[in-house]
């Protein structure tokens, strides 16, 4: 194998790790979150039914990303983890089960979950 294929199954493992752990459901969705060098997303996902409840993400048109020049950084990550929160109290939804993938617990996905407890969601 060769260096790539070795790190792509290590990051399954670790994602498979997590994930065994964190199951959505209708009252208590997964919020699940995405990080690239240049974007970050988020999705509220229902694993019973296999529905993403809600989503946001950094990859907007650039006249409503106005106050977020770049998506790939603390301040963008922050403002999608309000944004999720918005979204998912307007669609009734208080608490989710955090999925952070295999990213480690620091940086931007730490400011998302920050953010998106500061929104009202709990977890």
């Amino acid at each position: 194998m060769s260096a790539q294929q070795i790190k792509a199954v290590r990051r399954k493992r670790r994602a498979y790790r997590v994930r065994n752990k964190v199951r959505g459901t209708a009252e208590r969705p997964r919020m699940s979150v995405f990080r690239s060098s240049k974007h970050i997303s988020v999705q509220l996902i229902d694993d019973d039914k296999g529905v993403t409840l809600a989503a946001a993400s950094s990859l907007l048109p650039k006249a409503q990303r106005a106050s977020m020049p770049y998506g790939g950084n603390v301040k963008a990550a922050r403002e999608i983890g309000l944004k999720i929160a918005e979204v998912a109290k307007a669609k009734g939804i208080t608490k989710v089960a955090f999925d952070r993938g295999y990213y480690r617990y620091h940086g931007r996905i730490k400011a998302l979950a920050d953010a998106a407890r500061e929104g009202g969601l709990q977890f």
